[in-house]
C-alpha cells in the first residue's frame, strides 16, 4: 500500500490508520482482548500498518493491547501514533472530566503536559507499547496550566534522544498550533472531522496546507452514525457515551440516515458499503493524509480496508459535499 508522508517529517503512514480507541473499552462499552489483538493483526495483514492509540484509552489498556499484538513483528513494518498529556493518577493539571476505569472505579481525568509529565508519559507509553520509539507523539488536548513552549520543549528533547520520531498535536486551534511551531516542528494536527461535522475547514485545514502539516481526522464515521446502521431506537451498551452525544438525538439520526440514502447510489455504483464510501471520501479531502478508522474485530478491519479499493471521481466528491452542506442537524 502506498504510504503518505506526515507533514514534512520522515514518518510515512497508510492512508487510513487503525484507530485503537474502541479496543481500550473506555467510552465504547467494552471490547474483548483476543478479538482486539486479532483485529490489529488483520489490519497489518491487509496493509494498514499505522496504528493510532493513546495513553488514556482504557487508562493504558489500549496501548498494552497494541504492544501485545505487535510483539515479534519487525519494528519497521508498522507505525505507532500515540498521545500524551492526560493524567488520571493525581490532581495535577487542568481538570477535564469524571470517568470510570474498566473495573468500574471512579476516575478524575486532568489535562497535564508539564515537562516532567511529558517525559514520564513517554516512558510509560514505551513500556506499555513494548517498543524503543514512538513514530508520532501527540499532545492529546491543550493544557491551560502549562505553557505550550514547555510542553513542546519536552517533546523536542525526546526527539533528540531518539525516543520519538515526530511531534504532533491533537485538538489544537490555529493559535495553539502557531505557538507550538515556535518551539518544535510539527508533523500533524489530529482533529474531529466527518461529512457532517466539517468545522475545521474554515481555519484549521487552511493553516495545515499553509504550514505543510498533515491533518489526521478522527471520528470520520461520526462514531458509527455514518455507517447507516444506527436507527433512532438503537440500544447502546453500558458505558457507551454516544447516547448523550448531540449527533445521536433521534431527529439527527433520522436526518443523517435520510442524507445517507441520497448518497447510497454512489456506493452502490462501486459495489461498496456506505461506510466504505464515507471513509474513501474523507481520504480525498485536503491535507487529510491519515484517516483514523476504529475497529474491534477482524471483520470490521476487512470491511474498512475495502474503502481503498475504488476511486471516487471529482464530480462525485463534489456531489457528496453539496448534499452534506444541505444537511441541517439540531444542536
Amino acid at each position: 500500500m502506498e504510504l503518505k508522508q506526515l507533514g514534512t517529517s520522515s514518518v510515512k503512514v497508510t492512508p487510513i490508520a487503525f484507530g485503537a480507541w474502541a479496543i481500550g473499552g473506555w467510552m465504547w462499552g467494552g471490547a474483548e482482548d483476543g478479538a482486539a489483538i486479532k483485529a490489529i493483526h488483520a489490519s497489518l495483514d491487509a496493509g494498514i500498518t499505522t496504528i493510532d492509540t493513546a495513553a488514556v484509552y482504557g487508562f493504558g489498556k489500549s496501548e498494552e493491547l497494541v504492544g501485545q499484538a505487535l510483539q515479534g513483528i519487525s519494528r519497521d513494518k508498522y507505525q505507532i501514533l500515540t498521545k500524551y498529556g492526560m493524567n488520571w493518577s493525581t490532581t495535577q493539571g487542568e481538570y477535564f472530566f469524571d470517568s470510570v476505569d474498566n473495573s468500574g472505579k471512579p476516575v478524575k481525568v486532568y489535562k497535564h503536559s508539564s515537562k516532567e509529565a511529558v517525559t514520564q508519559g513517554c516512558e510509560d507509553s514505551l513500556r506499555r507499547l513494548k517498543t524503543d520509539y514512538i513514530d508520532l507523539f501527540q499532545i492529546h488536548w491543550p493544557d491551560a496550566t502549562t505553557p505550550i513552549s514547555e510542553t513542546m520543549e519536552a517533546v523536542a528533547a525526546l526527539i533528540e534522544q531518539g525516543k520519538v520520531r515526530a511531534a504532533g498535536v491533537c485538538n489544537y486551534n490555529v493559535a495553539q498550533v502557531e505557538e507550538a511551531l515556535k518551539t518544535v516542528k510539527l508533523a500533524s494536527n489530529q482533529v474531529p472531522y466527518s461529512m457532517i461535522y466539517r468545522d475545521i475547514e474554515s481555519n484549521i485545514v487552511p493553516q495545515a496546507l499553509d504550514k505543510r502539516l498533515s491533518i489526521i481526522p478522527y471520528s470520520p464515521l461520526q462514531r458509527g452514525l455514518l455507517t447507516g446502521k444506527i436507527k433512532r431506537d438503537h440500544k447502546f451498551n453500558d458505558g457507551d457515551t454516544r447516547e448523550s452525544n448531540r449527533f445521536y438525538k433521534a431527529e439527527n439520526i433520522d436526518r443523517t440516515n435520510a442524507f445517507l440514502q441520497k448518497i447510497k447510489p454512489i456506493a452502490d455504483g462501486y459495489g461498496v458499503t456506505l461506510t466504505q464510501l464515507v471513509i474513501n471520501w474523507t481520504t480525498r479531502q485536503p491535507a487529510m493524509d491519515c484517516v483514523l478508522v476504529g475497529a474491534r474485530d477482524e471483520n470490521q478491519v476487512r470491511e474498512n480496508v475495502k474503502a481503498l479499493s475504488f476511486k471516487l471521481t471529482d464530480q462525485e466528491i463534489r456531489s457528496i459535499r453539496k448534499l452534506a452542506e444541505e444537511l441541517s442537524l439540531s444542536v
